[in-house]
């Protein structure tokens, strides 16, 4: 099937975005669900490097998302991570329209799009409301692979964005970070990140890292010395994200 547009989820009249593409072959399919980065104010479903490239895991057998959420520049926190929920949802209730495996479900995300599969990782989808539709579909997934992703809002100077109407600023930004959620029910975490990364302090991921060790989860932490801010379309992370799915199949 070539790229095409979908509504997966509706929001006062207003339909969330992603560009899907599936493999050949009859399936069940493997599924990504990618979340473009932009610190939650900016970017979209087709910026390349921020968001992925659907065909590109089509090719490599994988049924592709490519999804838009609310921007807080629209919309305050927590929309945009509901929507990846949302997203998530979506697909659990089309598994037989497009003959998907449910059990076989991965996000990915760059950057603030890191940031919120982190999120669902740890945090988990009974937090906030349900919002866009399927409110009668689960949020469960297999594993979440964060590339250059946020994981302390306190700490982070840009997220000064993560602003919930009526809640405290620290308290808001400590219910929006992935380190103070970490349990012995997170998602096993694939973890990119760059020791120059100059948007995101390389210290998040590794004190991210050090939390999931600590639990005893299922995790993976590729580190750079010089790859800067890392994207979602670049080979190695195709490469490396698509070893990591096939060790966490191999072992379940």
């Amino acid at each position: 099937m070539d790229k095409e547009t979908v509504i997966y989820g509706e929001v006062l009249g207003a339909g969330l975005l992603a560009d899907i593409a599936a493999p050949t072959g009859d399936g069940p399919h493997p599924v990504i669900v990618g979340v473009h980065g932009g610190r939650w104010h900016y970017s979209n479903r087709k910026a390349l490097g921020a968001a992925p490239d659907v065909n590109q895991w089509a090719a490599l057998g994988y049924f592709a998302l490519s999804i838009e959420y609310r921007l807080v520049t629209c919309t305050p926190a927590p929309a945009c991570y509901q929507d990846t929920l949302c997203a998530i949802r979506w697909v659990h209730a089309h598994a037989d329209e497009y003959h998907l495996d449910r059990n076989r479900i991965y996000i990915t995300g760059m950057s603030a799009g890191g940031h919120l599969v982190s999120l669902a990782a740890t945090l988990g989808g009974d937090h906030f409301p349900k919002t866009g539709g399927w409110e009668d579909q689960p949020c469960d997934f297999s594993a979440a692979i964060s590339v250059s992703g946020a994981y302390d809002l306190v700490k982070l100077n840009w997220a000064c964005g993560w602003i919930t109407p009526g809640v405290a600023w620290d308290d808001a930004r400590r219910l929006g970070s992935p380190l103070e959620h970490v349990s012995p029910d997170t998602k096993p975490m694939l973890v990119f990140h760059s020791e120059n990364d100059r948007s995101i302090p390389f210290d998040q991921a590794v004190r991210m890292v050090e939390a999931l060790t600590e639990h005893g989860l299922q995790h993976r932490f590729l580190q750079y010395p010089d790859r800067g801010h890392i994207g979602l379309t670049e080979d190695f992370v195709i490469e490396e994200s698509v070893r990591f799915i096939q060790k966490i199949e191999a072992t379940s």
